[in-house]
């Protein structure tokens, strides 16, 4: 059996079907996700067992498949001339499953992925901590790659990603750019954090915020004169200051809130909603830092930062509840989603 060539043609429909992600697993046919909604390719048989093995051997390397062998669960990155996709496989039940999430070749501007202009102002500090976050899936990785773009295209800096695997591909523009893949160039990402100090860099993106250790070194870095760009899987800004805090045992908290006021320039939440018309529009949360916002995570006052955005959109920030009532008002996604989506509805309520 040709696995790779099943691959192709199945990478063909998902590319036909504008589809973001493909599951496979034994005993069901090959799964795609159009538009949130879950689709199987019931043209294409039943995969079994021998099929996965078949599959594993084609998108693993001999070293992904140590590491599937010993943790249970590998990630992976799969390349082809038209399409470049984000794996995971991992084992159900005592049977492998894959899942994999597609990466365009391009990467899109701002208004083409419908996001709010001022994002444009983070990718022009010379220094600070800037995040990107949401649940899995809503697109963090795609807007903090049109960011790092943004930066390539206008400034001439020494640009680090380190990722796990390597999403998007960059091109050095005006900037250089490097791209540290875990485990391949790197053993992970608090080592990778801590060598940029050696490698004269002004602008890291780091995939993801994993431990306390990444944690700390990141924003130590937005602290020394580098601008940082992150994720983290949280629902909102005052949710992802916690959880960072609260991540550091109890002597250190104080430490890290202190660092955290000073050099957190904003944090941007997003999902993407099912749009009337059809495909995924995204609604946003932006807090920006001010020394209003410094002074509440400083005073452990963080539960007031809602309060915060949703009064000072005059100075650029967006509440989420108002760009939902927004996103309804234009006929682009439907109330019911909105209460869906929603962080507190009660108060989304007010707004429709």
């Amino acid at each position: 059996m040709d696995y790779r060539k099943q691959i192709d043609e199945i990478v063909d429909l998902i590319l036909k079907q504008d589809a973001s992600d493909l599951h496979l697993s034994a005993g069901r046919n090959p799964i795609i996700r159009v538009s949130g909604s879950l689709i199987p390719l019931l043209k294409r048989a039943i995969i079994t067992p021998q099929d996965m093995q078949g599959f594993i051997d084609v998108f693993l390397t001999k070293e992904n498949k140590e590491i599937l062998a010993k943790e249970k669960d590998a990630d992976f990155s799969y390349n082809l001339t038209h399409a470049r996709f984000r794996g995971h496989v991992y084992y159900s039940q005592g049977s492998p499953a894959i899942a994999l999430r597609l990466i365009p070749r391009v990467i899109r501007s701002l208004s083409e992925l419908n996001l709010p202009p001022i994002l444009e102002t983070f990718t022009r500090k010379s220094q600070g901590f800037f995040l990107v976050v949401g649940p899995i899936g809503q697109g963090k990785t795609t807007t903090l790659a049109t960011l790092v773009e943004m930066i390539n295209q206008s400034r001439t800096e020494h640009i680090l990603t380190i990722e796990d695997p390597i999403e998007y591909m960059f091109e050095s523009k005006k900037s250089i750019i490097d791209q540290r893949e875990v485990r391949t160039d790197t053993p992970d990402f608090a080592e990778a954090l801590t060598s940029m100090f050696r490698e004269d860099i002004d602008v890291c993106m780091v995939g993801e915020m994993r431990d306390t250790t990444t944690m700390a070194t990141a924003v130590t870095a937005a602290e020394t004169g580098h601008l940082v760009l992150s994720t983290l899987h949280t629902n909102n800004a005052a949710q992802t200051i916690d959880r960072i805090i609260d991540s550091f045992p109890g002597t250190q908290q104080d430490q890290i809130r202190v660092q955290l006021a000073s050099s957190l320039t904003g944090i941007f939440s997003q999902r993407l909603i099912p749009r009337i018309s059809g495909g995924l529009i995204p609604a946003y949360e932006l807090l920006i830092n001010n020394a209003a916002v410094s002074n509440l995570i400083r005073e452990r006052r963080t539960h007031e930062i809602n309060t915060v955005i949703e009064t000072s959109s005059q100075l650029g920030m967006i509440d989420m509840n108002r760009c939902l009532s927004e996103l309804v008002r234009a006929g682009e996604i439907t109330v019911e989603n909105a209460y869906t989506y929603s962080t507190n509805p009660k108060s989304l309520e007010r707004l429709l």
